[in-house]
């Protein structure tokens, strides 16, 4: 029995039929996953070990810190005054929230913990303003990306890293240039297709008519502030901090701890690590590996690049992108180029690699739309069938922008700086 192949369709149709029954997918995937690995002859504990602890903690962390200060308001207002601020101009939103994440990522933390920082805002402002989350949601995804391949950001450190190792060095800042140039391509096309330009508010809003942040509110924005410059400053799980902080907050007392729990998106963290479970056994039964040397044995001197980075992006929607995804395909790049008789860019595959891998996080399924997805639950309180909805809405996201990522590729323009 081909379990590699079962194990795509056990996935597939666990999100088919959360969709179409209305029913949490991340419940089903853990349901399959266990049928799957007994068929599979897999230990209790293989299976059990496919939930990410690490994601949930985070999910959970920064969730609850932020449903406190949904639950007394500070969110709600701290949107409100954003929004006055704009004006008329709410068009611009996505483009302020892509350029701050960007520079957030870039000067140090990394993508996963800007992430993590920037969508409760987002989704808060999406919330507010009564509009799609789909495109707040990939904004803060993609800047955190675009930063993220810093010199001095972890994921960077790790691409020039595995790079080295092949011999393949002084990419650093080209292999950055081309990080920036790649999610903002794909940025304006996402602001374009789903209507960024369009955005306007149902009212213009005036900080003068917005009452001012009372002392509660005030405490919890500090709250917030201190768990920015922790994480900044010690590189420490954002989750962990969060709550810290937050057992903090209502220890002081700026909240309802029952309301504060109970607005955490519990269904919602196990939909997004649920499916995780699946998708674990998945890649150990060489299902994801499948899909890649199928779309590998395809490749020559002008295909190498968008093919390896559809490869890439499809790896990404599964599994990590700097723990999976460039540790498993970013060594393979010396000989690939050796093998395709030295005619392709080694920092032409590498960057597309990674940048189209990158862009697959915009999945629900993966760290940075879990957050968005996390966060929007909680703040639009949205039904379960709703969330099952825009987990499917924002996975047709992702798929979308990997493809035009793959299209980015092939137009070399990777391949800009001679290396």
């Amino acid at each position: 029995m081909n379990f590699g192949l079962l194990s795509l369709a056990a996935l597939v149709l666990a999100i088919g039929i959360g969709f179409f029954r209305k029913l949490n997918t991340g419940l089903l995937a853990i349901a399959f996953a266990v049928i799957l690995g007994k068929m599979a002859g897999f230990r209790e504990a293989d299976v059990i070990g496919g939930w990410s602890t690490n994601l949930f903690i985070m999910l959970l962390g920064v969730t609850f810190l932020f449903s406190i200060a949904q639950t007394n308001g500070t969110l709600e207002l701290f949107a409100r005054k954003v929004v006055a601020i704009s004006g008329k101009q709410t068009r611009l939103i996505p483009w302020a929230i892509y350029f701050l994440t960007m520079f957030l990522a870039a000067i140090g933390p990394g993508t996963i913990p800007v992430m993590a920082l920037i969508a409760p805002i987002g989704m808060a402002l999406a919330a507010e303003m009564k509009i799609s989350p789909l495109l707040l949601a990939p904004i803060g995804v993609l800047g955190s990306a675009a930063g993220g391949i810093s010199p001095i950001a972890p994921t960077g450190i790790i691409g020039t890293t595995l790079a080295a190792q092949q011999g393949i060095v002084g990419i650093g800042m080209p292999y950055f240039y081309n990080s920036l140039i790649g999610e903002t391509l794909v940025v304006a096309f996402l602001y374009i297709v789903l209507g960024g330009y369009k955005i306007k508010s149902e009212k213009v809003l005036r900080n003068a008519d917005l009452p001012t942040f009372n002392k509660k509110q005030m405490i919890t924005m500090a709250g917030i502030v201190a768990m920015v410059f922790i994480v900044l400053l010690t590189k420490s799980n954002v989750g962990l901090v969060a709550f810290v902080v937050g057992v903090a907050l209502l220890w002081i007392g700026v909240a309802d701890e029952r309301k504060s729990i109970a607005g955490i998106p519990w269904g919602t963290l196990i939909l997004v690590c649920g499916v995780g479970v699946l998708m674990n056994l998945a890649i150990k039964l060489k299902g994801i590996e499948m899909l890649a040397q199928f779309l590998a044995s395809f490749m020559n001197p002008s295909t190498a690049s968008p093919i390896i980075g559809l490869t890439a992006g499809i790896m990404s929607w599964f599994s990590s992108t700097s723990g999976v995804v460039m540790p498993t395909l970013i060594p393979t790049v010396s000989a690939l180029v050796k093998s395709l008789g030295g005619n392709v860019s080694q920092l032409d595959l590498i960057s597309s690699i990674t940048m189209t891998a990158h862009t697959a996080g915009v999945s629900p399924a993966s760290t940075g739309g879990a957050l968005a997805l996390a966060s929007y639950a909680a703040n639009a309180h949205v039904s379960e069938a709703d969330q099952n909805k825009l987990f499917m809405q924002m996975f047709a996201v992702a798929v979308g922008s990997v493809l035009f990522m793959t299209l980015v590729a092939a137009t070399g323009i990777y391949r800009i700086w001679g290396l």
